[in-house]
């Protein structure tokens, strides 16, 4: 058997054009030059003799066979960056850097919590957690670009475990109009009013959740700010039922009374994108998280 005629370069080269949605944004992730992104994908199908690619408008967009072949690549660029990660782990031990991305449902307190006993843990290990809001999530274990996930949706070829489910509840302020029809409200009465959304943090695949029926939204950055939107009385939201039970408590929000759908359940999930070169503060982290699941449950059977 010879030597390949394609390089795992030029492979990762073509997955970039797609993902990044054209050769512009590939060089600026890539960190080359467009020239150089487009001399790489020329001799990869030079020496397979098959055309990958396609214009169609003024995008580039892959044709049947370069779709059929990226997709079995994919897999052998998740292998190599997982050979260099388990490289950069055997020589440095304890991770320099741990990335943790976690979905904007999951509860703030036990979050904070969990920093707190990692610092205590791991202390050499710098550690960098961000939100995600809907797709976020999904795109940091499909790029992995985070070391550990805690996500509503497990993408295809990663294995998750469940945590808890979060309940979403829709609310309003209590001098909204909506309260003022003093009835069992239908989706036509929410149609017209306006409703808080939270914007996907993905910047590829974006998607929406829940129901969006309204014609007029306020669309805000974060749980907290749909939240304040919602106490001001400019919209209504389905929110997390642990983020406002203090304002439902003090009577800052009203559950608002639907027919139907007055509440929906999303599960949370806890990814680790390379279980095969986790190192100790990884593997720490995924016991913490373990930890604090169970008294998370029994907060929110409690309240």
């Amino acid at each position: 058997m010879g030597l390949p005629r394609t390089s795992i370069e030029q492979w990762a080269v073509l997955a970039a054009v797609v993902d990044r949605g054209g050769f512009a944004q590939a060089a600026e992730a890539l960190r080359r030059s467009q020239s150089a992104v487009s001399y790489a994908l020329s001799r990869l199908q030079e020496e397979l003799g098959v055309s990958l690619m396609a214009i169609q408008g003024r995008k580039a967009v892959l044709t049947p066979l370069g779709e059929t072949l990226l997709k079995r690549a994919r897999p052998l660029l998740r292998e190599f960056q997982t050979l260099e990660a388990l490289s950069r782990s055997l020589k440095q031990g304890w991770e320099p850097q741990l990335t943790v991305t976690v979905d904007a449902a999951f509860p703030r307190p036990r979050l904070l919590a969990i920093v707190a006993e990692l610092q205590r843990m791991c202390p050499q290990t710098q550690l960098q957690f961000s939100d995600a809001v809907l797709s976020g999530a999904e795109e940091a274990i499909i790029d992995g670009s985070a070391d550990l996930v805690v996500t509503t949706r497990v993408p295809d070829g990663f294995l998750g475990e469940p945590l808890f489910n979060v309940s979403f509840v829709a609310v309003a302020a209590p001098g909204h109009s909506l309260f003022g029809l003093d009835r069992a409200l239908t989706p036509d009465d929410l149609t017209r009013e306006v409703q808080a959304v939270i914007r996907d943090s993905g910047t590829r695949h974006r998607r929406d959740e829940g129901w969006l029926g309204a014609e007029r939204r306020c669309t805000v950055s974060s749980m907290e700010a749909s939240l304040a939107v919602v106490q001001a009385g400019l919209a209504y939201a389905w929110l997390p039922e642990h983020l406002i039970e203090e304002s439902l408590q003090r009577g800052l929000l009203r559950r608002l009374p639907l027919t139907l759908g007055g509440s929906r359940s999303v599960p949370l999930s806890l990814v680790l994108v390379r279980p095969e070169v986790a190192g100790p503060a990884a593997r720490a982290a995924v016991e913490c998280f373990q930890r604090h699941v169970p008294l998370i449950r029994d907060q929110m059977k409690n309240s």
